[in-house]
């Protein structure tokens, strides 16, 4: 399962320029690059070292890490709900993707207009908010009016679904993020058809100056405040900084750099690790020396669907998996050790594969 990131927020917040760094990143192209498969939209690799951990050992034919595709989403204006700014043409992009990020501007440049006259995130946040806001309200409204003609004819699902429906509403025409609701796994499944903008989950990423990339600022501040009743994380990050990271083809140069303004790791990487956070996501792996390979499923999901992510027939006709931890692969050096010591498990349809697993589908159809 790919993992899709629309990237929205107004103009002259350092959306373009972060997308921008993301798309043009030398050092994580090395050996999988970027890939532009329009122009607004592009694949960047996960990364991970476990695979390189795996490729030593194994020797693979090649190595296939995982990737998250991000969305750059232009056009989001006050009155993009309306059509503004070919508003509605990319409000539609973001009911494809899994997770919104949303870059707030977080810094002072008198020579970067700011489209309301002044930073101020909380703002600026709002202003995004409502044209979602907005968006869906004409979804859940549509949805009601369609239900109502079923209920006529005494539809009991039909009320049911028409009352959840009425809360969201509510919701929606008080400010409110479907997201902020405490509805049930049912009650979600109820209006999840509607693709709803609001309900999706979010990353919030404050883009500060260099010199706050490390301890952040007021503005920083300012926009947690603001994002306190949501089920939201928020990541740091300097986008200009990014730019020049992504100039940077040399590893260690990189990683000297990132050191110079006490940087542990790019911004990419900590938007990619918050992203699998937020949505519950892990990764296992299979190994052969035709392949090394990452996959990406959700935390909780048993061996025979997170073996659909392979081919659905492997989910049809599960029999068994092979299941070596990592650690293990990794101390005794081959899958053949890991037989022999005993720590090759077998597992059946209820086995919860964990992250790191190394795993081999036994499957039949």
């Amino acid at each position: 399962m790919a993992l899709k990131c629309g990237i929205v927020g107004l103009p002259n917040v350092g959306k373009s320029t972060l997308f921008n760094a993301l798309s043009n990143n030398k050092a994580e192209a090395a050996n999988f690059p970027f890939c532009t498969i329009e122009p607004n939209v592009g694949i960047v690799t996960v990364p991970d070292e476990r695979l390189q951990i795996l490729e030593k050992l194994v020797s693979p034919q090649r190595v296939m890490p995982t990737t998250i595709e991000f969305v750059d989403i232009a056009g989001l204006v006050k009155g993009a709900s309306k059509g503004e700014g070919l508003g509605n043409k990319f409000l539609g992009n973001i009911r494809e993707v899994d997770a919104i990020i949303h870059v707030v501007r977080c810094f002072e440049d008198e020579n970067v207009v700011h489209v309301a006259g002044s930073v101020d995130p909380a703002f600026d946040k709002e202003v995004i908010d409502t044209e979602l806001q907005y968006k869906d309200l004409e979804a859940v409204e549509k949805k009601i009016a369609k239900l109502q003609k079923v209920a006529k004819t005494g539809d009991a699902e039909a009320r049911a679904h028409i009352k959840l429906l009425e809360e969201v509403k509510e919701a929606l025409e008080s400010g409110a993020n479907v997201r902020t609701l405490q509805h049930t796994e049912d009650e979600i499944l109820a209006y999840a058809d509607l693709l709803l903008l609001t309900a999706k989950p979010v990353i919030y990423v404050a883009n500060v100056d260099e010199a706050s990339v490390t301890t952040g600022n007021s503005f920083v501040e300012a926009l947690k405040v603001a994002i306190a009743n949501e089920k939201a994380s928020i990541v740091i990050i300097s986008a200009s900084i990014e730019a020049d990271i992504a100039e940077i083809e040399d590893v260690e140069e990189r990683q000297l750099f990132l050191e110079e303004y006490g940087l542990s790791d790019s911004g990419l990487n900590k938007l990619i690790r918050a992203s699998y956070e937020l949505l519950n996501l892990i990764t296992y792996f299979t190994a052969g020396e035709q392949e090394v390979r990452a996959w990406t499923i959700e935390r909780g999901w048993k061996a025979p669907k997170a073996a659909s992510v392979i081919h659905t027939d492997f989910e049809k006709g599960f029999i068994k998996a092979e299941v070596i931890k990592l650690t293990n692969f990794e101390a005794l050096g081959s899958e053949q050790a890991c037989k022999e010591a005993g720590k090759l498990a077998i597992e059946g349809k209820d086995y919860v594969v964990e992250d790191g697993d190394i795993m081999h589908f036994r499957f039949n159809v």
